[in-house]
């Protein structure tokens, strides 16, 4: 498995990726899906933020982009993360958040947060394990297929402050 930069030829495959996971899953709370013009758009705006790892294909990404808007939370990023379900519990996951952690530092970045649906409870121990902290859960603040979801809030510190 490799891990590289992505690339506007990566869009239609990522997002594949992750609308089978908007369509399949109670993982996130959106379910509008995404185009591969807006992936593509997505790339071209996070330059340095955004990877692939690829094994026989692409198997997953990570981008990060600025938690919330406004100057104040500059020094702030929120990620995604999401692997086709082959790629699960192979490393790929580790090894894209490890990409992403470390490029997040070098830009000069403090905090990576992670909003996890309480559905995703594999999602919560992956990030656990990766050392990021609960701070927080927002009770039943998302309704999809008939149920409420909690928002948990996970976050690292990338920096000293």
């Amino acid at each position: 498995m490799i891990l590289r930069a992505a690339g506007a030829p990566d869009a239609p495959v990522i997002a594949a990726i992750w609308n089978r996971m908007i369509r399949d899953t109670l993982f996130t709370f959106t379910t509008d899906e995404k185009t591969d013009a807006g992936i593509t758009k997505m790339i071209a705006d996070r330059p340095g933020a955004y990877w692939v790892a690829q094994d026989d294909g692409i198997v997953g990404f990570v981008t990060y982009a600025q938690f919330r808007s406004g100057p104040g939370y500059q020094m702030s990023v929120e990620h995604s993360i999401v692997l086709n379900e082959a790629a699960q519990g192979r490393g790929a996951g580790r090894a894209l958040m490890d990409k992403a952690m470390k490029m997040a530092a070098e830009q000069g970045l403090h905090v990576m947060v992670a909003g996890i649906s309480s559905a995703n409870t594999v999602g919560v121990a992956f990030h656990t394990a990766l050392g990021f902290q609960h701070v927080g859960r927002m009770p039943q603040v998302a309704h999809r297929n008939g149920r409420w979801l909690d928002l948990i809030l996970m976050q690292k510190m990338l920096s000293a402050p």
